[in-house]
């Protein structure tokens, strides 16, 4: 018997097959539909694990486009789903700071996975894989570049809270001959100081887990270990910790 959970996020639909492990994990582009990306991931989790789909007893959706989900068994929102993915990877885990393609969000989980009290950030890109995205662009590099490109950089405030005005300033300060390195070094000490906000606002209780694909960037993880003076547990695939927590709901279900 199988679980399967869908994470269906602005960027990026994450699935996962759970039968007490994980078993198999796949991460697409969302694209203009979250519907046809879900069945993509669905479809592809149980051909190429090569199991029969009547195996599979309970699948969960997440994310902001389960709503577009008709196959599922049940949604449940991402913040469960992130604080049951997070437990299950790490028991030890109470605080998460999750910085998705959209949003961002501090979660305060117990000792059991479950949500004590959360806070999130959906107004605003500000802070986010997008507001991210946005500046690597301005600077004419990947994101994936990021952590190369910012070393021995001493970071250049930016100011801006919005994304849009931070693209602008940027633009401003490439053509002052500010250095690329102490720019894209100011940009991760941004994202990092608004992640840092929203965990003070919450009140951090170790182990504080970074999930999302934001947190694959190394330097972001030492500015925030840096500011709140605490290590941070980062899974081995932030990204699919929400499509995890929906296959473990979705497992404790089965059983």
């Amino acid at each position: 018997m199988y679980s399967i959970g869908i994470d269906s996020g602005s960027v990026a639909t994450k699935g996962v097959l759970f039968n007490g492990s994980i078993i198999k994990e796949i991460t697409i582009p969302t694209g203009w539909s979250p519907k046809m990306a879900s069945e993509e991931v669905l479809n592809r989790l149980i051909k190429e694990s090569n199991i029969q789909k009547e195996h599979v007893k309970k699948i969960i959706g997440t994310g902001y486009g389960r709503v577009s989900m008709p196959f599922v068994d049940k949604t449940i929102t991402e913040i469960t789903c992130h604080a049951k993915g997070a437990h299950f990877l790490n028991p030890t885990v109470q605080t998460i700071l999750d910085i998705g393609g959209q949003d961002s969000k501090v979660i305060k989980i117990d000792e059991d996975g479950n949500v004590i009290d959360f806070l999130m950030n959906d107004k605003c890109a500000a802070g986010t894989g997008r507001f991210l995205q946005v500046m690597a662009n301005v600077l004419g590099k990947d994101v994936s570049d990021l952590d190369l490109l910012t070393k021995g950089g001493e970071p250049e405030p930016i100011t801006s809270m919005c994304t849009v005005f931070a693209e602008s300033e940027v633009i401003s300060l490439l053509a002052k001959g500010i250095p690329l390195e102490n720019i894209a070094s100011g940009i991760i000490h941004s994202i990092g100081n608004r992640g840092v906000s929203l965990l003070d606002r919450i009140s951090i209780v170790d182990v504080v887990a970074f999930t999302g694909g934001v947190a694959k960037i190394n330097v972001l993880k030492k500015v925030i270990e840096e500011k709140i003076e605490k290590n941070i547990y980062i899974p081995e695939n932030s990204q699919i910790v929400g499509a995890l927590g929906a296959a473990v709901i979705g497992w404790e279900k089965i059983e």
